[in-house]
């Protein structure tokens, strides 16, 4: 039986921060992590245009601030800001407290391991021929700087009558080495004939490298 272990699981703590960042008593805290699993799954659902890869939750008693990384922040807030107000809105109803929502840009979409296997799992909901969709993502992958790709998909590829597993692996990926930024991502095809699941891991560089650059950046400013 294989020894797998989530990537961001693996890093939660050492190189990555937590994605919901708050503390709460034993009694409270429950339905504050439902409250949050809501956040993220009204977001994902009311913006599937908006390419979100990752929510941020952040708590204090009187406030909730929602952090959204996305490749489309205008999709996200609309014209004159009038989506972002109502989706702070809806939040705030959501919540029971005040909600303040930032918005992230994302740089590369194609960095982004949750983006790219949802882009996967559109393109097979579209019939793209699953070994085409396979190869042009981490072709486009690599070619926006990283330095390795794993694309893994499962189910009736095809509309096989036998579900069957297909991957593609690019470069290197150091799922082991703690130093290593591996983003990971899972999304779900729903087709005619079938569920079909899309993981992805990226290898986006170093932790080290990436600090230094980002000290560098700090100096020149």
């Amino acid at each position: 039986m294989g020894q797998k272990v989530h990537p961001l699981g693996f890093r939660i703590g050492i190189r990555e921060p937590w994605r919901s960042r708050w503390t709460a008593s034993k009694k409270e805290f429950p339905g504050l992590i439902v409250q949050d699993q809501r956040i993220r799954g009204f977001i994902k659902r009311e913006f599937k245009q908006a390419a979100v890869a990752r929510i941020d939750i952040e708590r204090t008693r009187e406030s909730t601030t929602v952090i959204i990384h996305t490749a489309r922040p205008g999709v996200l807030i609309g014209r004159k800001g009038v989506r972002a107000e109502q989706l702070r809105n809806d939040l705030a109803l959501l919540v029971g407290n005040n909600v303040t929502v930032h918005t992230v840009e994302l740089a590369r979409a194609e960095l982004s391991a949750q983006l790219v296997s949802e882009s996967v799992a559109e393109q097979l909901e579209k019939r793209v021929s699953f070994r085409r969709a396979l190869k042009k993502t981490a072709q486009l992958t690599m070619q926006a700087g990283a330095l390795g790709v794993k694309i893994h998909i499962a189910g009736r590829l095809g509309g096989a009558e036998m579900s069957r597993r297909e991957q593609i692996i690019q470069g290197s990926i150091k799922l082991a080495t703690l130093d290593a930024d591996i983003d990971y991502g899972f999304s779900i095809a729903r087709t005619s004939y079938g569920v079909i699941g899309c993981k992805c891991w990226i290898f986006r560089g170093w932790y080290e490298q990436a600090h230094k650059q980002e000290n560098r950046h700090a100096d020149d400013a």
